[in-house]
Formats: C-alpha cells, sequence, structure tokens
C-alpha cells in the first residue's frame, strides 16, 4: 500500500510526464465561457451605479474586476499570437455591462479561433514575456494560455463575492458543474 506522499509523488511525475493537447484548452475555455456567460447574467441584474461602485478587491467594482479579467485574457492571447489587444483595456470604456459583453464576445471569437488553428506541437513554443516591465520570463504557450483561463477563475470568484455583498446570489461556477450540465443536454 502507498503511503500519501508516495501516492502524491506518482500523481505529480504522471502529471509533469503527460503532455498537454489542444482539445485539454479547448475543454477548459468551453468551461470558461460557460461560468462567464452564468456570471455575466447575473452582474446583469445590477444597476449601472452598482456595476461601477467601488465595493471591494483588489480592483475596486464589479465592472474594473472584470475589464480586469478580459483585458488580462486578451493580452494573453495576443502575447501566444492572437489578435492584438494594444494597450491595457481601460474600465472607463466600458461604462455598463452591454459594452463589457460585446468585447467579451469578440475577444471569445478570436481566442477560439486561434485554438482552431493550433496543434498540439504549438502549444510547446516558446514565448518570452515581461509584467508590467519587470523582469523577462519564458513559458509555452499551452502554459500561458491555461494560465489565462485559471487567472480568471481566480477573479470570478472575487465578483461572486462582490455580487454577495450586493445582494445577488451569483451560483455556482464549479467546473464538476458544467461537465454535469453538459451531459445533461441531449447531443
Amino acid at each position: 500500500m502507498w503511503s500519501a506522499v508516495q501516492k502524491h509523488g506518482a500523481i505529480a511525475a504522471a502529471l509533469v510526464e503527460s503532455k498537454m493537447h489542444v482539445t485539454d484548452l479547448e475543454r477548459l475555455y468551453e468551461y470558461h465561457y460557460w461560468a462567464n456567460r452564468k456570471l455575466l447574467h447575473v452582474v446583469s441584474q445590477l444597476t449601472p451605479e452598482q456595476f461601477t461602485q467601488s465595493v471591494a478587491g483588489s480592483y475596486g467594482s464589479i465592472r474594473n474586476t472584470l475589464v480586469h479579467v478580459l483585458s488580462a485574457e486578451w493580452g494573453w492571447l495576443e502575447r501566444c499570437g492572437g489578435e492584438k489587444r494594444g494597450d491595457r483595456l481601460n474600465p472607463d470604456d466600458y461604462p455598463t455591462i452591454e459594452s463589457l459583453e460585446q468585447a467579451w464576445t469578440r475577444v471569445e471569437q478570436c481566442l477560439r479561433e486561434f485554438l482552431s488553428r493550433l496543434e498540439d506541437a504549438d502549444l510547446a513554443r516558446e514565448v518570452e514575456f515581461s509584467l508590467s516591465g519587470g523582469p523577462r520570463h519564458t513559458l509555452a504557450v499551452g502554459e500561458l494560455m491555461q494560465h489565462a483561463m485559471i487567472h480568471a477563475v481566480h477573479h470570478r470568484g472575487q465578483v461572486s463575492l462582490l455580487l454577495r455583498e450586493l445582494g445577488l446570489t451569483p451560483g455556482n461556477f464549479d467546473m464538476l458543474m458544467y461537465d454535469e450540465e453538459r451531459r445533461s443536454v441531449p447531443a
């Protein structure tokens, strides 16, 4: 019988040896956009004042947090070879939830197109980048795209808490809910 340490070590070794596939990223982003749609549906119930009001969190408001997530997603897509974003997105350019949803729809289309052009081998291509002008880093396309999606999960959790502070219940965005819902829909 394996000890917990041996079992953890074996699992970690298996993960290191496994390769990421484009289909893995496609599944993660399907989940990501499913969760975004559910969250944005709840956000759309806010008044315009609630959408932009300073509540708490790293970015102050629900709008600012969501614009940060969108800007980061688009920035990582650009770094990996997708649609150009340019400068970081400015929350003031998204005064309404509708304006943010329109931008996210565009980025989603660009990201889906980008993923559709990738081959598994492309995921190992290294990308050099820096964060806010800091030191240079190098990671593979697959790692960066996975990071972008996980970064969004982190901030969706923050927005969920902010929504609760404003009296709305955002629901459960766990991936197992996505998988269960997906399996229950007839093909």
